[in-house]
């Protein structure tokens, strides 16, 4: 076999094509854009050799367009192929000429883009469809006519030229269009390398609009990050064998070995880093077309009599003011002399509502020398007036990162850079979560004394993540050096330190701990330590959910923290606390609690919760209330018969409580409070529920064998592998009760095994607070012995390790 580099003539027919492309293919020191342009060369030379003997000498010619006519065939690539003609040919013949050429293509499997036209009608199909005059704006010469093909590109060219007006808005609406439906490649755990917005679609773009010369995209970075994209497209062709562009979960392991990257994390950062170049490129590029497009719609005879006017500059900020609606530096800025001026000039500018102009940023990365350490008070004023302007901090944020002034002010910023987080409740990367953090905060800042700190907590407290070892923790003393670097007094400091430490420790503890127990609200207050800290804490707490993703934040999760902080409140004020009493059970709670006891049965009601309160969805629309006399092997059924039915529980409260002797004759009756939502389909009836739980409970259907027989057949994604379950022992979690904490991977029948798993442990379960989090279960259990008191360390820790057992197996 010759060289796929120079392959000869007779090499020509589809078994040497074929033959020449498997060996090009899997020849791992050729990757990236030699390979690419080694496979167009080999198609080329295959196509010529299909087209030349059957082609008359002139008024023919066989064109590639697209990333084909770029040059940059990926091993799936479809071949973009336009037969073009004169039209003086005999129709016949050239329909014989286009057979001679897309029948092989078939055969060999390739998938093709084929058309026949002349110059006429490629330039009205392209007048008529945006996405095929993109495709002909990189046509290029194959075999036959040069002089036909140079025309096309000629007409093609400046038909665009002389359109783009109206074709530049197009193809904007268009990107946008696409963008909505596809998302955001840079934040996507399984994006479309193609279609997503900073794809290779948007690549395409940004050429299209340099080819208008109208307007020009930023170039630094932009050659690179589409080779990024192209090169994973490959790579994920390649591992997958299919043309897909999806690059999916159970896949991006071997896409990162074949690019040499050590793990999945570290491919998926590559390509948010090519993303996010691209989308600043098309945010700045689009920027310009449509301020040249609106300078264009005055009328040229009022330009005439107006003549050139001279730009109007609006003062900002010291050296900074507006421009043709950007902020830029002023004529008289001095970066060189002034370190404050980045963060200045990017506070004035998310103050307007107005996007820093991307030279303007150059200059400040090229020029500006370093703050010295502690900041001036300037700058630290500024970057909490950065913080605190809302929803138009993160673009300008955006532009100071995309030239490396971020990572310059605050170095520990690179390791959270484009992270991705594996977890799905996430929408954002950790970087641009912790800026939404900030925004989110910025509409809290008039509910606490101190929102500077509430601000700047708000964008650090996951700054430990990328680093080993439980990410608040190791936040707490990078937060408390970069407090102090940026110029905090050792008080403020510590206080920064101790909400990055504790961001999670209010909403774990009211969705996981008893409430109603002293030492839950003891250990939130030796916590937290003051009112105030408490207060900026409550915020923080808040704003993080809510930048988190829709299943992070409710109402009904924020009422618990409410409820929770109120009673830390009173303790830190020296309140005592109320004695420990049974919980009083709310109207329905009681009416349900005395059916029970006077028929001796389960009675339920299921009812949708009400709208939620500001803009976070509820996590479930259904709540689901059970009452039972108290008995052994409740929770397993009740969960075992949610799971038959398909009801994903998504947060569920078991307590028992005692009825006085006037109410149903007294006694002890287990409430259960279960959020549930339907896998699919509708939800079941309460008839159907209540009497599957009364055959579960007198032992005639047989739920175990069912939810087995469910289990094997539950769809898992081939290759998908979830961590492995995790059971512990919450040190000093309740006075009155054992508190095991159980952290798994959600799935049909979890909650069930885990109930049958502590009744087989002879203990009895107090009560339950059961959360799910996108694909993560976090449960946790007050148990007790048999005689209602917690359990010894080594019985605690026995219990726990039968559980965990219980649930790998």
């Amino acid at each position: 076999m010759t060289s796929t580099d120079d392959v000869k003539a007779d090499d020509s027919g589809p078994s040497g094509y074929a033959a020449a492309r498997l060996h090009l293919l899997t020849r791992e020191a050729r990757s990236g854009p030699p390979r690419r342009a080694a496979l167009s060369r080999l198609t080329d030379h295959w196509l010529t050799g299909l087209f030349a003997p059957a082609a008359p000498a002139r008024g023919v010619a066989l064109v590639a367009v697209g990333g084909y006519g770029r040059g940059e065939l990926s091993p799936r690539s479809d071949l973009d192929l336009l037969l073009l003609h004169d039209g003086t040919a005999d129709p016949a013949a050239i329909a014989a000429l286009a057979d001679r050429i897309w029948y092989p293509v078939w055969d060999l499997g390739l998938a093709l883009d084929h058309s026949v036209r002349t110059l006429a009608e490629a330039r009205k199909t392209a007048a008529e469809d945006l996405k095929v005059q993109l495709g002909l704006l990189d046509a290029r010469h194959l075999a036959g006519d040069l002089g036909l093909v140079t025309a096309l590109r000629t007409a093609v060219l400046a038909d665009w030229r002389n359109q783009a007006p109206k074709r530049l808005p197009e193809l904007d609406a268009l990107c946008r269009e696409r963008a909505e439906r596809q998302g955001e490649l840079q934040f996507l755990l399984e994006p479309d390398l193609k279609e997503a917005r900073g794809g290779l679609r948007d690549a395409t773009a940004l050429r299209a609009v340099a080819a208008s010369w109208l307007a020009d995209a930023p170039r630094e970075g932009l050659a690179e990050a589409r080779r990024t994209l192209l090169d994973t497209r490959d790579a994920l062709h390649l591992v997958t064998g299919r043309a897909t562009d999806r690059l999916a979960l159970q896949e991006q392991p071997q896409v990162a070995a074949a690019l040499g990257l050590p793990d999945a994390d570290a491919l998926l950062r590559s390509v948010y880093e090519a993303a996010r170049t691209l989308s600043y490129a098309g945010d700045v590029t689009w920027r310009e077309v449509n301020r040249v497009l609106r300078a264009r719609a005055v009328r040229p005879r009022l330009r005439a009599l107006l003549g050139r006017q001279p730009a109007v500059r609006s003062p900002l900020a010291e050296g900074v003011v507006e421009m043709d609606g950007e902020a830029v530096l002023a004529r008289t800025a001095r970066p060189e002399r002034d370190p404050a001026l980045p963060l200045r000039a990017a506070a004035a500018a998310a103050q307007a509502d107005l996007p820093l102009s991307p030279y303007a940023v150059r200059r400040l990365a090229a020029a500006t020398k370093p703050l010295p350490v502690p900041w001036p008070a300037e700058a630290r004023e500024a970057l909490v007036t950065l913080l605190g302007a809302g929803e138009s901090t993160v673009p300008v944020w955006e532009a100071l990162e995309a030239e490396g002034v971020i990572s310059r002010l605050l170095p520990e910023w690179e390791r959270v850079r484009c992270r991705p987080q594996r977890n799905p409740v996430h929408t954002w990367t950790v970087d641009r979560h912790l800026v939404e953090t900030a925004v989110r905060a910025s509409a809290m800042a008039r509910r606490v004394g101190r929102p500077d700190l509430l601000l700047v907590a708000a964008l650090l407290h996951d700054i430990g993540k990328g680093r080993p070892g439980d990410h608040s923790v190791v936040g707490e003393p990078l937060a408390r050096d970069i407090a102090a670097r940026i110029g905090f007094d050792p008080h403020d400091t510590a206080v920064v330190a101790t909400l990055v430490r504790h961001h999670l420790l209010l909403v774990e503890t009211a969705t996981r701990r008893d409430l109603d127990d002293p030492a839950t609200v003891d250990s939130v207050a030796a916590a937290v330590g003051s009112a105030s800290t408490l207060e900026l804490l409550h915020a923080l707490t808040e704003a993080d959910a809510l930048a988190t993703g829709p299943a992070a934040w409710s109402s009904w999760r924020a009422s618990l923290v409410a409820d929770l902080v109120k009673r830390v409140a009173g303790a830190l004020a020296g309140e005592a606390p109320p004695a420990p009493e049974p919980a009083a059970p709310g109207a329905e709670e009681e009416r349900l609690a005395v059916e029970a006891l006077r028929t001796g049965e389960p009675v339920l009601t299921l009812h949708a919760d009400g709208p939620a309160d500001g803009d976070a969805p509820e996590p479930v629309g259904v709540e689901l209330l059970i009452a039972l006399p108290d008995r052994p092997g409740v929770l397993p059924a009740v969960a075992g018969v949610l799971a038959l039915h398909r009801l994903t529980v998504r947060s569920a409260d078991l307590r028992a409580i005692d009825l006085p002797t006037g109410l149903g004759g007294g006694g002890a009756v287990l409430v259960l409070n279960w959020r549930v939502a339907a896998e699919y389909g509708s939800l079941p009836q309460a008839t159907r529920l209540r009497a599957d739980l009364v055959r579960v409970l007198d032992g005639s259907l047989d739920i175990r064998s069912r939810l087995a027989e469910r289990e094997a057949a539950y769809p898992r994604r081939h290759g998908a592998t979830a961590p492995p379950p995790r059971v512990t022992v919450a040190p000093a979690g309740s006075a009155l009760a054992t508190v095991i904490e159980v952290r798994a991977h959600d799935a049909p029948g979890l909650l069930h095994r885990i109930g049958r798993a502590l009744e087989s442990a002879a203990v009895r379960v107090r009560s339950a607070h059961v959360s799910t989090l996108g694909a993560n279960a976090v449960d946790a259990f007050y148990v007790t012995d048999a005689a209602g008191a917690p359990l010894a360390p080594e019985e605690a820790a026995e219990v726990a390790r039968t559980l965990e057992a219980a649930l790998r197996a």
